[in-house]
Protein backbone atom coordinates (compact mmCIF):
# COMPACT_ATOMS: atom_id res chain seq x y z
CA UNK A 1 0.00 0.00 0.00
CA UNK A 2 1.51 3.13 -0.93
CA UNK A 3 -0.17 6.58 0.74
CA UNK A 4 1.69 10.18 -0.92
CA UNK A 5 1.06 12.57 1.34
CA UNK A 6 0.71 16.54 0.25
CA UNK A 7 0.70 18.98 3.17
CA UNK A 8 -2.05 21.75 1.42
CA UNK A 9 -3.47 24.74 2.67
CA UNK A 10 -6.53 23.89 0.23
CA UNK A 11 -7.39 20.83 -2.34
CA UNK A 12 -10.53 19.72 -3.94
CA UNK A 13 -11.73 16.89 -6.55
CA UNK A 14 -13.55 17.52 -9.88
CA UNK A 15 -15.29 15.40 -11.67
CA UNK A 16 -17.00 16.05 -15.02
CA UNK A 17 -17.31 19.49 -14.57
CA UNK A 18 -18.55 19.61 -11.04
CA UNK A 19 -16.72 19.67 -7.75
CA UNK A 20 -17.09 16.37 -6.02
CA UNK A 21 -14.87 17.45 -2.50
CA UNK A 22 -12.79 20.05 -1.01
CA UNK A 23 -11.04 20.28 1.88
CA UNK A 24 -9.06 23.26 3.60
CA UNK A 25 -6.13 23.07 5.70
CA UNK A 26 -4.84 19.18 5.64
CA UNK A 27 -3.20 16.30 3.79
CA UNK A 28 -4.21 15.61 0.49
CA UNK A 29 -3.55 11.30 0.00
CA UNK A 30 -2.85 9.80 -3.18
CA UNK A 31 -3.59 6.05 -2.28
CA UNK A 32 -2.18 3.20 -4.53
CA UNK A 33 -3.42 -0.56 -3.52
CA UNK A 34 -2.04 -3.92 -4.63
CA UNK A 35 -3.13 -7.12 -4.24
CA UNK A 36 -1.35 -8.26 -1.37
CA UNK A 37 -3.00 -5.38 0.39
CA UNK A 38 -4.55 -6.18 3.73
CA UNK A 39 -7.65 -4.62 6.40
CA UNK A 40 -4.74 -4.85 8.91
CA UNK A 41 -2.07 -2.96 6.85
CA UNK A 42 -4.53 -0.29 6.25
CA UNK A 43 -5.02 -0.41 9.91
CA UNK A 44 -1.61 0.26 10.19
CA UNK A 45 -1.03 2.87 7.01
CA UNK A 46 -3.95 4.93 8.71
CA UNK A 47 -2.10 5.36 12.52
CA UNK A 48 0.88 6.09 10.61
CA UNK A 49 -1.10 8.79 8.40
CA UNK A 50 -3.27 10.46 11.19
CA UNK A 51 -0.24 10.79 13.32
CA UNK A 52 2.27 12.08 11.17
CA UNK A 53 3.76 15.09 12.78
CA UNK A 54 4.31 17.50 9.44
CA UNK A 55 2.31 21.29 11.22
CA UNK A 56 4.35 23.64 12.46
CA UNK A 57 4.30 24.90 15.97
CA UNK A 58 4.60 27.79 17.33
CA UNK A 59 8.55 27.37 16.93
CA UNK A 60 7.83 26.85 13.94
CA UNK A 61 9.42 22.41 14.31
CA UNK A 62 7.00 20.26 12.55
CA UNK A 63 5.44 18.64 15.76
CA UNK A 64 1.88 18.80 15.19
CA UNK A 65 -0.64 16.08 13.69
CA UNK A 66 -3.61 16.78 12.01
CA UNK A 67 -5.93 16.66 15.39
CA UNK A 68 -3.43 19.32 16.69
CA UNK A 69 -4.25 21.73 13.45
CA UNK A 70 -7.87 20.16 13.05
CA UNK A 71 -6.97 19.27 9.83
CA UNK A 72 -8.56 17.77 7.62
CA UNK A 73 -8.18 14.94 4.40
CA UNK A 74 -9.14 14.63 0.69
CA UNK A 75 -8.46 11.13 0.06
CA UNK A 76 -7.88 10.03 -3.70
CA UNK A 77 -7.36 6.64 -5.08
CA UNK A 78 -4.43 6.46 -7.40
CA UNK A 79 -3.50 3.22 -9.33
CA UNK A 80 -0.84 4.74 -10.87
CA UNK A 81 1.13 4.65 -7.70
CA UNK A 82 2.14 0.77 -8.75
CA UNK A 83 3.25 1.78 -12.56
CA UNK A 84 6.45 -0.09 -13.23
CA UNK A 85 8.65 1.99 -15.64
CA UNK A 86 11.19 -0.43 -15.91
CA UNK A 87 10.79 -1.74 -19.76
CA UNK A 88 10.60 0.36 -22.30
CA UNK A 89 8.27 3.99 -22.23
CA UNK A 90 4.73 3.17 -21.48
CA UNK A 91 4.68 2.01 -17.88
CA UNK A 92 2.69 -1.38 -16.62
CA UNK A 93 0.51 -1.61 -13.87
CA UNK A 94 0.10 -5.06 -13.43
CA UNK A 95 0.87 -4.30 -9.84
CA UNK A 96 -2.01 -2.43 -8.93
CA UNK A 97 -4.98 -3.86 -7.05
CA UNK A 98 -7.19 -5.47 -9.20
CA UNK A 99 -10.30 -3.02 -8.97
CA UNK A 100 -13.14 -4.56 -7.00
CA UNK A 101 -10.26 -5.42 -4.33
CA UNK A 102 -8.64 -2.19 -4.52
CA UNK A 103 -11.91 -0.25 -4.59
CA UNK A 104 -13.11 -1.95 -1.32
CA UNK A 105 -9.89 -1.44 0.29
CA UNK A 106 -10.26 2.75 -0.82
CA UNK A 107 -13.43 2.55 1.07
CA UNK A 108 -12.08 1.10 4.08
CA UNK A 109 -9.42 3.17 4.53
CA UNK A 110 -12.13 6.06 4.07
CA UNK A 111 -14.30 4.52 6.82
CA UNK A 112 -10.97 3.96 8.85
CA UNK A 113 -10.55 8.16 8.49
CA UNK A 114 -13.75 9.45 9.05
CA UNK A 115 -13.75 7.79 12.94
CA UNK A 116 -10.58 10.12 13.52
CA UNK A 117 -10.99 13.15 11.74
CA UNK A 118 -14.11 15.27 11.72
CA UNK A 119 -14.03 16.68 7.59
CA UNK A 120 -13.11 13.57 5.22
CA UNK A 121 -13.45 14.30 1.05
CA UNK A 122 -13.23 11.62 -1.53
CA UNK A 123 -12.27 11.23 -4.84
CA UNK A 124 -14.22 8.55 -6.51
CA UNK A 125 -13.01 5.28 -7.61
CA UNK A 126 -12.02 5.08 -11.15
CA UNK A 127 -13.41 7.91 -12.40
CA UNK A 128 -11.59 10.57 -14.24
CA UNK A 129 -10.98 13.34 -11.55
CA UNK A 130 -9.09 16.82 -11.87
CA UNK A 131 -6.85 17.00 -8.69
CA UNK A 132 -6.76 20.87 -7.31
CA UNK A 133 -3.94 21.76 -4.50
CA UNK A 134 -2.51 24.18 -3.09
CA UNK A 135 0.83 22.29 -1.51
CA UNK A 136 1.76 24.14 1.92
CA UNK A 137 6.10 24.16 1.78
CA UNK A 138 5.88 21.88 -0.28
CA UNK A 139 5.83 18.99 2.01
CA UNK A 140 5.14 15.91 0.19
CA UNK A 141 5.77 12.70 1.86
CA UNK A 142 5.62 9.01 0.69
CA UNK A 143 4.63 6.02 3.01
CA UNK A 144 5.20 2.59 1.19
CA UNK A 145 4.13 -0.73 3.65
CA UNK A 146 6.92 -2.34 2.07
CA UNK A 147 9.60 0.07 2.86
CA UNK A 148 8.24 0.62 6.28
CA UNK A 149 7.67 -3.10 7.46
CA UNK A 150 4.43 -2.91 7.61
CA UNK A 151 2.73 -6.27 6.98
Amino acid sequence: MRFVIQRVTEASVTIEGEKKSAIGKGFLVLIGITDTDTREIADKMVKKLIGMRIFEDEQGKTNLALSDVEGELLLVSQFTLYADCKKGNRPSFIKAGKPDFANEMYEYIIECCRQQIDVVGTGEFGADMKVSLLNDGPFTIVLDSDELGIS
